[in-house]
């Protein structure tokens, strides 16, 4: 069996222009690009997902990896696929900024403890709501959703020279703004009703300037936070899965933009 340099650049471009753009997509996605699971898992499922979509996605052009147009695909697949998984990792910031602003209103911002997502530290009730997030993206079987959106990525973005443009860009930063007002919706009913209580500590230490308030309020402003919590967890459970429909919806938007 004889090969050519042009069939066995062809056999490794079909892998790797696809291999490219799934392997940084699970870089930063959520749960697959958590930073407790090993390089060599993330590696695993990347090829393993590729081997599987290699069948039902267009053919892959035959470039070479070493010309400068092989380069610059090589590049638009990268920031095709991150951007696809940075979508989904604002979701997870959104959660993790709305559970530190409750935290700090109930004055917990002092608990923290290791995000294994990100690996840095954050607050006991950000950690809280994302494993909520966690659980609730798997029951809905958003990982599934996620590698079905990554498939029609290859059919509406194709791989080749063309790749994201400055719409689809400008759209993922906009993107990052809802999601700032996602996490304000998580912590505003919490957050308004703690106010309310500081408010009516000091009408109290003006009416009774011998109380101490710090010893009597800091336990009453925890408690009624995590009474809070309990009575808008329902709210906050539908707007987290409403956050991730957005999510999905606007990466098809983004993907077609690209074009």
């Amino acid at each position: 069996m004889n090969l050519t340099t042009a069939e066995i650049g062809g056999y490794i471009g079909t892998f790797m222009w696809p291999f490219v753009r799934i392997g940084a997509m699970f870089t930063i996605a959520p749960i697959f690009g958590s930073q407790m699971l090993p390089m060599r898992v993330k590696l695993l499922i990347a090829v393993t997902v590729t081997l599987v979509l290699i069948p039902v996605i267009p053919a892959v052009p035959n470039l070479d990896p070493l010309s400068p147009q092989g380069i610059f695909t090589l590049m638009q697949q990268f920031l095709i696929g991150f951007s696809m998984g940075f979508v989904l990792q604002l979701v997870m910031g959104a959660i993790t900024m709305g559970g530190h602003s409750v935290a700090m209103g109930m004055g917990l911002g002092f608990a923290s403890m290791v995000d294994p997502q990100n690996g840095v530290q954050v607050p006991v009730l950000s950690q809280y709501f994302l494993i909520l997030t966690t659980l609730l993206f798997l029951s809905l079987n958003g990982h599934l959703i996620m590698i079905d959106v990554l498939a029609q990525s290859f059919h509406i973005l194709p791989v080749g020279t063309s790749g994201l443009l400055a719409e689809g860009v400008w759209g993922l930063v906009q993107w990052g703004g809802q999601m700032f007002a996602g996490a304000v919706l998580i912590a505003m009913p919490v957050m308004i009703s703690l106010m309310v209580v500081n408010i009516g500590f000091g009408v109290m230490m003006r009416a009774a300037p011998q109380l101490n308030i710090f010893a009597v309020g800091f336990p009453i402003t925890m408690l009624i936070g995590f009474v809070l919590i309990m009575v808008t967890l329902p709210t906050v459970a539908d707007l987290i899965q409403r956050l991730f429909d957005e999510a999905f919806n606007f990466l098809r938007l983004m993907l077609q933009g690209g074009t």
